[in-house]
């Protein structure tokens, strides 16, 4: 008997997470090779699995790869504590790049798609998905927070204690690594260009949420799902600034 499939609890993220499974069965079909980049604890991974694909999802951090293990039960899915240069060198190829909320934590998230675009087949997809750095959630709480970090002082630890005491304990289902700071904060226009720079083109484009992450109203929608699923449907019909993700598909570009 398999294990159950780890789950997202909020909305947002299952809403990725089926961005990114109908985008996946839509292009490939079952057996392709996929790469889950900064996989995490590994719920794509696993989900992309369960349809027939092999995946092997990779992270730097030790700590998430414990734990995709422990939880996965599938053959055909593997995790490994490995940098997609490590791949690149080892001349492995793939159909398909999973890369989601990953690029925000780089220093330099040209050189990973540098790395992307040598590992990805020629008709191969990546799927990129970024927080928008001029979204709510970026705006108002992330940038905020990060000051505060800096700052390290009396209203700094006055924010944490008050956080704690609403629930907000700053772990995700997605990872369990000890930083998951946000250093790059891109607009659409930021995001496609990066893309462009590095040689891959949009060709199918999500929204996240809209102020479902946004104190106070997260500490409503954290309780209530309605709220959650009323927000990321009503995102779908504002402007592309005002969602607070972006959901990319990407082909490569060929001289």
């Amino acid at each position: 008997m398999t294990s159950p499939l780890p789950v997202y609890t909020r909305i947002a993220d299952q809403k990725r997470l089926q961005f990114i499974l109908k985008n996946i069965s839509l292009r490939l079909t079952a057996g392709a090779k996929i790469l889950d980049i900064g996989c995490g604890n590994g719920v794509i991974s696993m989900h992309l699995g369960s349809l027939g694909f092999q995946v092997l999802g990779i992270d730097v951090s030790d700590k998430t790869i414990k734990t995709a293990i422990q939880q996965n039960s599938q053959p055909n899915v593997s995790f490994q504590q490995k940098s997609a240069e490590a791949l690149s060198k080892e001349g492995q190829s793939f159909d398909a790049i999973i890369c989601s909320e990953v690029l925000e934590h780089l220093e330099d998230p040209g050189e990973l798609l540098k790395k992307i675009y040598t590992i990805l087949n020629k008709d191969g997809i990546l799927i990129a998905t970024v927080p928008n750095g001029k979204g709510p959630r970026e705006q108002f709480v992330t940038k905020p927070m990060l000051y505060l970090e800096r700052k390290n002082n009396v209203v700094t630890k006055l924010v944490k204690g008050i956080k704690r005491l609403f629930g907000y304990s700053g772990k995700t289902t997605q990872s369990s690594a000890d930083n998951l700071d946000h250093i790059q904060f891109f607009s659409y226009s930021q995001l496609k260009a990066l893309l462009s720079t590095h040689r891959f083109t949009i060709i199918q484009f999500g929204k996240a949420n809209f102020i479902d992450d946004v104190f106070p109203f997260s500490f409503f929608a954290n309780r209530i799902t309605i709220l959650q699923r009323m927000d990321c449907w009503i995102v779908d019909f504002l402007p592309r600034w005002a969602t607070g993700g972006f959901f990319t598909v990407s082909t490569k570009q060929h001289d």
